[in-house]
């Protein structure tokens, strides 16, 4: 892609610490000449106060329109019969991949030179929500049931963009997670459509599987053995938590939701309202999330400055926010941060 080709791409600020972690965001964006001609929306309690909404119509329209967004955290409210925010985004736009990687950034933890991925289905198993009571006696809340579904066109999809992820960003493993033990036909076809489309692979990804709790214990026994892991929905989202805490917590993990004609990045972490206008809050999830969309867009040039610049601040322990273990507010870490962009 052109160097000097502007892109336009939707913003969405958020709620709590949301929109002073994309001002810092879009300064350092700024600061390495991104492409980015940012389209400004409302989602969360945001765009309920403003417009009644915590979805806008606009919003939808605008990355229908740029295909491209990045958003910082959201609350969705509670009550009133709104719907997570989102699972209604992953559902509008088919955003079937939820991409997470996991690399350690700040050095000398419990576990340290991690770097994996973990690939998670975003549109079906258990939390396609088909939930429902059955009545027992008095009680018409007397049993709660909930079905899940994969379909083997969803399985083959999200296995083939692992490889393919694999492939293009010279990883060498593929790791199946599943329950097909358990949940034979649930997770078995999981299973059956991820050994399919390994054999096309033969020779370029190696694959191997492992049963969903024993990779758990894994992980925070061995984690370096783990490359790239694919998975099911529910399985997915918590052992890409799980993985975050390999590496220091949400506040290092970013998140991409992609579809074929769609793709939103994210911070993973919640809103924190608690912290909200304190320059408390750390940015590097946020700002991770927009060097995935700067590769996304092929500028792999510019999210490479931004993370070596990354790296030097903490490398050098100077002015980091308290939960990577300095005394520095967002604003301090930005400043430094912006004077080490090579």
């Amino acid at each position: 892609m052109s160097a000097e080709k502007t892109i336009p791409a939707t913003l969405i600020p958020g709620d709590g610490i949301g929109p002073e972690i994309m001002d810092a965001v879009t300064e350092i964006l700024d600061a390495v000449g991104a492409p980015f001609a940012w389209d400004k929306q409302l989602a969360g309690m945001a765009a309920v106060e403003a417009t009644g909404n915590p979805l806008p119509p606009q919003t939808i329209d605008s990355i229908r329109h740029t295909g491209l967004a990045l958003k910082s955290p959201l609350t969705t409210p509670v009550g009133g019969g709104f719907k997570s925010i989102n699972v209604t985004l992953r559902q509008e736009f088919g955003l079937y991949a939820n991409l997470r990687p996991t690399r350690t950034f700040v050095p000398g933890g419990r576990f340290d030179k991690i770097d994996l991925v973990l690939v998670r289905e975003n549109l079906e198993g258990y939390y396609a929500a088909m939930e429902s009571y059955i009545p027992v006696g008095d009680d018409p809340h007397g049993i709660a049931t909930g079905a899940g579904y994969n379909s083997r066109a969803e399985c083959n999809r999200i296995v083939r963009f692992a490889f393919e992820y694999a492939v293009k960003h010279g990883r060498k493993k593929v790791t199946l997670v599943h329950k097909a033990n358990i949940l034979k036909l649930l997770t078995g076809l999981f299973l059956e459509e991820g050994r399919k489309v390994a054999k096309e692979y033969e020779g370029r990804v190696e694959c191997n599987e492992r049963i969903v709790d024993a990779c758990a214990m894994q992980l925070v026994i061995d984690p370096w053995q783990y490359d790239v892991i694919v998975t099911t929905n529910l399985f997915g989202d918590i052992l890409s938590d799980l993985t975050a805490g390999l590496v220091g917590g949400l506040g290092m993990a970013p998140g991409a939701n992609i579809g074929e004609k769609a793709a939103v990045f994210e911070a993973v972490h919640g809103s924190a309202p608690d912290i909200a206008g304190k320059n408390l809050a750390n940015p590097l999830a946020l700002l991770l999330a927009a060097n995935m969309m700067l590769e996304h867009v092929g500028r792999d040039d510019l999210s490479k400055r931004i993370e070596s610049g990354i790296r030097a601040v903490i490398t050098k322990r100077e002015l980091l926010t308290r939960d990577l273990g300095g005394n520095n507010g967002t604003r301090e870490f930005t400043a430094a941060l912006k004077q080490h962009l090579v």
